[in-house]
């Protein structure tokens, strides 16, 4: 239709210089001159929707003036995939979360699969997101395309990713069950006094906080060495600040801590516990003081703690690491650690979008170093290896009482 064709003639040229307000107005007012029909007409010839159009009409009639700077009303355009399907974010996290891998001390975290990819398995469980929501869901959680990076610690284990699944298929059964599961590790030790932290937060100009020119690490430097407990049920976190040494006695001291502080109330029908840990440090599966340590506490508890370690070189993967360490060092960043007060603080203040609670505890008691468990107290440990590895995988049950 010769109409039609001018609509369209009109369109083209005006479109480049429209916003989404401006478009509906022009095209309710074209279909305005032609009376009868016009909107289908117009919306043939611009491909503007009819119901855009419609708008763009009732604006008019209404002489409805938006704020400056707005197209449409707060609230107002097509709802995104998330406000349908409120638990998307969780369905896709739950498909990329065993295979996410990421620096212990970033935030960021990035998967092997595809948008694409992840898109058609959601769709196979009933979602609707397309692979562009995938990628913007997958930045606001955290997840950021990156190239390769030199992170190999080392010859890999031939059972490592085995163990991965063992882990990943042992802690969804505890979860189901409503039993305990936690995440431990020890954060870096960080220097306490006014030293550099590493990081910007917003100061006035010229009133950022002046630092001690050199941080040397000299003994006589009082440090911090907080241990994490990270419950995976609750999405919460709970971080000990030890004042001595990292020891496997503090390591057991702390997780105790978080039982008595948080655990034992969130959990009062508990059955069992099991953690997961990575393969050094204060709680290594070949110290023998940590198993022993474990011991004296599964005899408090009066029932099993089922110990799994992650692989040698892949610590990072651990849950404490990406979910709890990793958001308070962004926490704290560009804040001078000045006394052990400010660390415990600004690690209770650590918050996340999804929901992270953290609490913290400063302990001052003393953890020498050097405590050996003999033949006589390690033939006592009430200590269960599962068929698969029992050097990474293994149970302390309590003993009997004589």
């Amino acid at each position: 239709m010769e109409e039609e064709a001018a609509v369209r003639r009109k369109f083209k040229a005006l479109a480049p210089h429209l916003n989404e307000r401006t478009r509906r107005l022009w095209a309710a007012t074209e279909a305005s001159s032609f009376g009868y029909g016009g909107v289908s007409l117009v919306a043939r010839a611009t491909g503007v929707s009819r119901r855009a159009i419609q708008a763009g009409r009732h604006e008019i009639e209404a002489e409805d003036v938006l704020p400056e700077g707005r197209v449409r009303r707060p609230g107002g355009g097509r709802k995104s995939g998330v406000f349908h399907q409120p638990d998307l974010p969780q369905a896709l996290e739950s498909l990329v979360e065993p295979l996410t891998r990421g620096d212990p001390e970033s935030p960021l975290r990035w998967t092997c699969k595809s948008t694409r990819r992840l898109s058609r398995e959601l769709s196979e469980l009933g979602y609707s997101a397309s692979s562009r929501l995938v990628g913007a869901l997958l930045q606001e959680m955290g997840y950021r395309l990156q190239g390769n990076r030199k992170t190999v610690e080392g010859k890999q284990h031939p059972d490592r990713n085995a163990q991965f699944e063992y882990i990943n298929a042992r802690v969804g059964q505890e979860m189901r069950a409503a039993e305990p599961v936690i995440s431990v590790d020890t954060k870096k030790k960080e220097l306490v006094g006014n030293y550099a932290n590493r990081g910007k937060r917003w100061h006035r100009k010229g009133a950022s906080p002046r630092v001690n020119e050199h941080d040397f690490p000299d003994p006589s430097v009082p440090r911090a060495h907080p241990y994490g407990i990270y419950e995976l049920t609750r999405n919460k976190g709970f971080v000990n600040v030890g004042t001595d040494h990292d020891t496997a006695t503090f390591a057991v001291a702390s997780i105790r801590a978080w039982w008595r502080a948080e655990g034992g109330r969130a959990y009062p029908k508990a059955r069992r516990l099991l953690i997961t840990a990575d393969a050094g440090g204060s709680n290594g599966p070949r110290l023998r003081l940590w198993k022993w340590e474990l011991q004296r506490w599964a005899d408090e508890l009066g029932f099993p703690i089922s110990v799994s370690h992650f692989p040698p070189g892949t610590s990072k993967w651990n849950k404490v690491e990406h979910r709890l360490f990793s958001f308070i060092s962004l926490n704290w960043q560009g804040e001078p650690l000045v006394d052990y007060e400010t660390v415990v603080n600004l690690i209770a203040k650590t918050t996340t979008a999804a929901g992270l609670e953290v609490s913290s505890r400063l302990d001052r008691r003393r953890y020498p170093l050097g405590r050996k468990v003999t033949d006589e107290e390690w033939a006592k440990v009430n200590l269960v290896r599962d068929d698969f590895h029992g050097d990474w995988n293994y149970t302390i049950r309590p003993r009997r009482k004589a």
